[in-house]
């Protein structure tokens, strides 16, 4: 975890994109593709997200694609962004984990959320008698942390492999909720800003002010996902996202689809309230040119003080997504943050 007070680590958050006309197989292709070249530019971590019965995404079992990720790369730290939590046993979780943890030692992260990342009757199919798991989130962290601890290597129930692994957790989240727990266990927080940009100042403020000092971290640590499209010119990086507009618009409507093409207009596909409530949902996405994202970006770091930056880049075509990640990489080299002592609200 980088820990240098003036500078912001960099990171990827991959939904495994479906892009239209294509399939999974190419989906995981090219993000093993992105993967290799953002850890030659630097990036600190790639995180992959749950998501179930989306036509538009393919990640549904994030635990095969970290391993996939993990092992056609060297140093990158490769995790979840996030585990759905309530979608599955603690021990289960702590066993895949523990499994990855234990194929690629020191590079494996664990970021868990409790929304069941589908529609409620997937959510159903999911979880099962389970349902009402969602409110055993805090305690089934802990139960978590037991799994790893050699405290547990007297229990009757022990997660093998995964007992005494240095597996870091962290808490997701889109709300002010998720933001108390995280304080209170002492866990690094990371805010999905990317389409939840609403609560990110209040659960940052909540966090740190409330924040507990615990065995794994002392001070707080806060993770910020945002959308970036970068390009040479801020026209160019405009009109690639629109892709990601498209997307979000599938998403509002309650259809999600493949990811589109880029347009040059985007009047045709929505109506006034629907561009109203996509460009809220994107309220905190970072469009244009390498100098265009860095004073955006240095600005919001100022505002935010977040630890790190975890980037969504959603574009149609695989070769500017990995472009976009180097301008996004030379633009960060240049975004530095103040002690946390120094935040004001």
């Amino acid at each position: 975890m980088n820990t240098d007070s003036s500078s912001v680590a960099f990171s990827v958050l991959d939904l495994a994109p479906i892009l239209a006309g294509g399939t999974p197989t190419d989906t995981f292709r090219n993000s093993l593709h992105l993967a290799q070249q953002v850890e030659a530019m630097g990036y600190t971590r790639y995180w992959l997200s749950e998501h179930h019965n989306m036509a538009s995404v393919a990640s549904s079992a994030p635990p095969i694609l970290i391993g996939h990720i993990a092992g056609g790369t060297t140093s990158l730290r490769v995790g979840s962004g996030g585990i759905m939590l309530p979608n599955h046993a603690p021990l289960v979780v702590a066993e895949q984990m523990g499994t990855l943890a234990s194929l690629y030692p020191g590079r494996i992260d664990l970021g868990l959320g409790r929304a069941p990342g589908t529609d409620q009757r997937t959510a159903q199919a999911i979880r099962g008698s389970r349902f009402g798991a969602v409110q055993d989130f805090p305690s089934d962290i802990q139960q978590l942390q037991t799994y790893f601890s050699t405290a547990n290597s007297s229990s009757p129930v022990r997660a093998m492999p995964g007992e005494g692994l240095d597996i870091p957790i962290y808490i997701l989240g889109s709300s002010t909720d998720s933001a108390y727990l995280a304080a209170a266990l002492g866990i690094p927080y990371a805010f999905a800003s990317h389409f939840a940009p609403a609560q990110l100042l209040p659960a940052l403020q909540i966090y740190r002010q409330h924040f507990q000092p615990s065995a794994t971290l002392a001070a707080p640590y806060a993770i910020a996902c945002v959308n970036v499209v970068a390009a040479d010119t801020d026209a160019q990086a405009q009109w690639l996202s629109t892709s990601l507009q498209r997307f979000m618009l599938s998403v509002v409507a309650g259809h999600p689809a493949p990811l589109q093409p880029p347009v040059k207009d985007m009047t045709p596909f929505w109506a006034p309230a629907q561009q109203h409530m996509v460009e809220q949902m994107l309220s905190y996405s970072f469009i244009g040119s390498k100098a265009t994202l860095q004073a955006e970006l240095q600005e919001f770091v100022d505002r935010t003080q977040v630890n790190e930056l975890m980037a969504i880049t959603n574009v149609f075509e695989h070769e500017a997504r990995v472009y976009s990640y180097q301008l996004l990489a030379d633009a960060l080299r240049a975004v530095t943050r103040q002690p946390l002592d120094a935040v004001v609200s």
